[in-house]
C-alpha cells in the first residue's frame, strides 16, 4: 500500500464512511466495513481517527461543507434579492433531488447520535453547523445585494435551516416535487420578508 499523507487518508476514510452509511445505514457502518470500502487496514483507521465518533464528526462536517460550498458558489447578484435567494435555494434543491440517499443520511446521523450514548453532542454539532453555514450564506446573499438585514443574520439563518430541514424531510417522505417547489417559493418569500421587512 502506497504511503499517503495523513490528511489524504482521513479524507479517504471519510468518503468511504459516507458511501457505506448512505448504502447500508449508520448503525451497520462498522469501522471494519468502512476500512474495506476505503481499501485500508484497521490500523490505518486507528492512525487517522481516535474513534468511530471522531470519524462520524468528520463525515458530518464533510457533508455540510459540501452542501454549503455548492450553494455559496451559486450565490451571485440577480435582478432582486428574492431572485438571488431563490437561485441559492434552487442549487441546494438540485442536489436533494439528484442525491436523496445522501440527504436521508443526514437525518439518520442525527437520530443515531441522539440515541447512541456518548454521541449526543454530534447531533447538536450537526445543527449548530447548519445554522453557522446558513448564517454565512445569509450574510453573503445580503452582501452581494448590498442589503442590511432587518433581523440578525443568525436569526434568519435559524429560520432558513429549520425550514429547509422540514422541506427536505417532507420531500424524502412524500416524494412530491411539486409541493416541494411550492414550499421553496414560500421559503424565498419568507427570507426576503425577514431581510427587507
Amino acid at each position: 500500500m502506497a504511503r499517503m499523507p495523513s490528511a489524504e487518508r482521513r479524507r479517504q476514510l471519510v468518503d468511504a464512511a459516507i458511501r457505506v452509511m448512505t448504502r447500508d445505514g449508520v448503525a451497520r457502518a462498522t469501522t471494519r466495513s468502512i476500512c474495506a470500502e476505503a481499501g485500508v487496514s484497521l490500523s490505518v483507521f486507528h492512525y487517522c481517527f481516535d474513534s468511530k465518533q471522531e470519524l462520524l464528526q468528520a463525515a458530518i462536517e464533510s457533508i455540510i461543507g459540501a452542501y454549503t460550498a455548492r450553494v455559496r458558489s451559486a450565490v451571485e447578484p440577480r435582478a432582486t434579492l428574492r431572485a438571488t435567494v431563490r437561485a441559492a435555494l434552487g442549487t441546494y434543491w438540485e442536489h436533494v433531488t439528484a442525491h436523496p440517499a445522501q440527504h436521508m443520511l443526514t437525518y439518520e446521523l442525527t437520530q443515531y447520535a441522539l440515541r447512541e450514548p456518548g454521541f449526543e453532542h454530534l447531533a447538536r454539532t450537526q445543527y449548530e453547523q447548519y445554522v453557522a453555514s446558513a448564517t454565512v450564506l445569509m450574510e453573503q446573499v445580503c452582501a452581494v445585494r448590498g442589503v442590511t438585514p432587518r433581523v440578525p443574520a443568525d436569526q434568519a439563518a435559524r429560520v432558513l435551516a429549520a425550514t429547509i430541514d422540514g422541506v427536505t424531510l417532507q420531500f424524502l417522505v412524500l416524494g412530491d416535487e411539486e409541493a416541494a417547489e411550492a414550499l421553496l417559493e414560500s421559503t424565498a418569500d419568507q427570507l426576503v420578508a425577514l431581510v427587507e421587512g
